[in-house]
Order: structure tokens, then sequence, then C-alpha cells
């Protein structure tokens, strides 16, 4: 596939309109559903000069050019289940942040015993997964030694043991994804896209376990300073569509994969816009998709809100963007309105 051919899903349908237009041949799937989609802007070039053009699908379809026909499969392929959690609608994973130091919620949770109470209640809630992190990783974070990390979520995520959520764990290093693979959990969150610890693609195949690849440009001590992009949204695909591929020559598979445009991370207020009007695209990847839009400091510009835990109905919106747009999983840090949000959601588009 050309590193320079891409396909933006567009035109979504829902319930019975998706239905019927599956069944009438003018609208596919969105990675198996349930969300449909009736035409694709097809962009084609350089990320600096790409050309873009809209067609329905169905007259797309019709080519026999094989990397258009190869893009059309990723993008329509049901996704497997990760850790048994099944893609029949967005799922929700709680943010359990054990740190004192993270941008919304730091120090809140950062004993073991508040940080475990406060993911039961993520489940009470509605929380389908959850992610358990030891370090912050807000713009001018300093990184944390690898043992501090562990003591920090270890005993959460012990903690945690036979509850329903799935248990993620939010690490960049190695050493951490081991000891919380021994401890119980069942998915690899790494921010860094595996580019940060030389050891932790060695982890992720010795663990077995399934690896969220998040994009990121620059490290969190200095992804804020300055971030440029030609396109933002067709940079991030290339970037994690040759970490997927590096992944799957380790001898990680692919339904095993999970990819994150990184919002807020190395991107300014217009970049992050850009791809969550463009987060569609991403379903060429082949790989379910992740968005952490959560209280981000966007919401806040856009919205003139300075305290972030006051970001609660912006990062509703964000949340309900990305299900519009077939997003299979989106971490929060409230759980309970962002599930209520898309329960209705979900009953109007039925």
């Amino acid at each position: 596939m050309s590193d320079h051919l891409y396909l933006r899903p567009c035109g979504f349908l829902y319930g019975s309109d998706a239905d019927h237009g599956v069944r009438g041949r003018r609208a596919r799937w969105l990675a198996g559903g349930p969300v449909a989609f009736t035409m694709v802007e097809l962009i084609e070039g350089e990320p600096a000069a790409a050309v873009r053009s809209f067609h329905q699908i169905e007259d797309l379809a019709e080519s026999r050019a094989a990397e258009i026909d190869n893009l059309i499969d990723r993008i329509v392929e049901p996704r497997a289940p990760i850790a048994d959690l099944h893609f029949d609608r967005s799922r929700v994973m709680g943010v359990v942040n054990v740190t004192p130091d993270s941008f919304s919620d730091g120090g809140l949770y950062d004993t073991s015993e508040a940080a475990i109470a406060h993911a039961a209640r993520l489940i009470q809630e509605g929380a389908d997964i959850l992610d358990i992190g030891g370090e912050s990783t807000r713009p001018g974070a300093d990184a944390v030694e690898a043992a501090q990390e562990s003591e920090r979520i270890v005993p959460v995520i012990e903690g945690l043991r036979g509850t329903k959520a799935v248990i993620s764990a939010d690490t960049r290093k190695a050493a951490v994804m081991r000891h919380a693979a021994k401890a119980g959990a069942h998915v690899l969150n790494d921010v860094s896209a595996l580019t940060f610890d030389p050891d932790s693609i060695g982890a992720v195949v010795e663990t077995e376990l399934p690896v969220i690849l998040m994009h990121a440009k620059g490290d969190p001590k200095t992804m804020q300073d300055d971030p440029v992009y030609d396109d933002v949204q067709l940079e991030v695909f290339d970037y994690l569509l040759a970490r997927i591929a590096m992944c799957e020559e380790a001898g990680i598979a692919r339904d095993k994969i999970i990819a994150d445009p990184g919002i807020g991370f190395g991107k300014t207020l217009e970049h992050n816009v850009k791809l969550l009007q463009g987060l569609s695209l991403l379903h060429g990847l082949g790989v379910p998709l992740l968005l952490g839009a959560s209280r981000k400091r966007f919401i806040g510009v856009l919205a003139d809100e300075p305290d972030a835990q006051k970001r609660v109905s912006g990062s509703v919106a964000a949340a309900l963007a990305g299900a519009a747009q077939g997003v299979q999983m989106i971490r929060v840090h409230d759980v309970a309105e962002t599930c209520q949000a898309l329960t209705v959601w979900n009953a109007l588009h039925t």
C-alpha cells in the first residue's frame, strides 16, 4: 500500500439507516459496524501537498486499483475483540492516575487504597476498561523511575483482580510492563508507541498482551514546544502505520494492536481540532482506535476554562464526536457522564 494514498470515510449512517444503506450497497460498515459510511475522501500525495477529492463509496468500490481496494478492506474489516472486549459499541476506558502530578487529578488517588476505591467507582459507573498509570505524561512532566512507577501501579492492578473490567497498564517502560502483566493486567498502553524504552517491544512480545500505540511528537517534557506539521491527520496516520508494521515484524499480531492519535501530545489547538474532525481516516490502519481527549487543554482554550476538572461537558462532546466516527475505545476521567451521554446517543442512533 502506498504511503501517499489515504481514504477518509464520511457520510455516516446509523441504526436502521445504516442497515438499509449496507443492504442497498450504497454504504459499507465502518470496521464492522455499528456505524456505516456512504462516501470517502480520497487523499493522494505527500502530506505537504496532498490532493483531496470526495467519492460515493459504491463508485469507488468498483475501482480495480489494488491500493484502494486494500484500504477499503482495512476500513471495513470487523475488529477482533481485545481481551474478550467486543466492539459492538464504543467502549469506555476510565482513567486511574496513581500519581501526585497528573494534569487533572494528580494527588487525588496516589495511594493504592484510594486508587482501588476510585477504580471500583468507575466500574460501577460503567467503565469497560480501567487504565492504571503511575507516571504523569502531562506537558512538562519529568520521567519517573521504573521501580517507583511499578510500586505505584502493581498493588492497584493486584487489588482489581477479579473485577469485571479489563485492566490496562499505562506505561512506557519494559520493566513496568512485565510487572503489570504478572500482576494481572490485560492490556499495555504506551504513549510512546514502544519508542521510549528499547526493550519495550520485547516486553510486549514476551507478555503476549495487546498493546495501545499512541502518537506523540516529542516526549512529555518538550512536546508542546512549538509542534509543527504539514498535515497533522496524514502525518499521524503515517506514524501509526509505521509503528504497527514494526510491531508485526517483531511478532506482535495486528489483532493485538490498538492505535491512539494522541490528542494533546505535541499538538496545538488547531492540530487537535483537525485530528478530531478527521478521526475516521485512522480506520485505514486496520486496528481498533482509542480516543483520549478527556479534560485536555484544547477544551479549556476553546471554552475559556482553565480548571481541568470543569471541562466535563467539553470532554463528553469530544467523546460523542469519536463515537459518531466509529471509535472503538474512549478514554475518560468522567465515566458516569460519558456513559450516560453514550447511552442516549446510542438510543437515538439505533
